[in-house]
């Protein structure tokens, strides 16, 4: 049965997310057996998710915003940002395709829903690989680093809106 994506369904997602102690919920699509998983992550400002990528096994992912506005984040194994992504679901770029084997976040900017495409199946034991440079989810320390990337993203969307781009 084909199960549609609607803005009833995202709304919904995000009114829980900002209820919820983690600041997001998951929607799936998938049973962890697939080879294909596919889920809606709503996220509303203020939520961490630990830098981490996907390898051994490699996966690819797809992530593409929805609704709202977040930021992708693409490190470099020293755990320096190599590129921020400004994803707007009303905005020039709407997704980010990310290769294994590339350390990877994204931080809410606004209440909003995400679709994530990536390879399963999926194995909680090998499903993500966690940046030994971040904090991890649930740490005091996710605080004080969830504001420094908030300020470097907040740079980034000055340089945008002086430079145009």
């Amino acid at each position: 049965m084909m199960r549609p994506i609607t803005d009833e369904l995202i709304q919904g997602m995000i009114q829980q997310a900002a209820a919820s102690p983690r600041g997001r919920v998951p929607y799936n699509f998938h049973e962890a057996h697939e080879p294909v998983q596919r889920m809606i992550n709503a996220l509303v400002p203020g939520t961490y998710v630990t830098p981490h990528k996907h390898e051994d096994p490699d996966k690819v992912e797809l992530i593409a915003v929805l609704s709202g506005r977040a930021a992708m984040l693409h490190y470099g194994d020293d755990g320096a940002i190599e590129q921020i992504f400004i994803m707007d679901a009303d905005g020039p770029v709407r997704g980010v395709d990310i290769p294994a084997r590339v350390y990877h976040n994204f931080v809410a900017l606004t209440p909003c829903a995400v679709l994530e495409i990536i390879q399963g199946p999926y194995n909680p034991d090998t499903h993500k690989k966690f940046a030994p440079w971040a904090p991890k989810e649930g740490t005091p320390e996710t605080t004080a680093y969830l504001a420094q990337l908030e300020t470097v993203i907040g740079q980034k969307l000055q340089e945008t809106t002086i430079s145009g781009q």
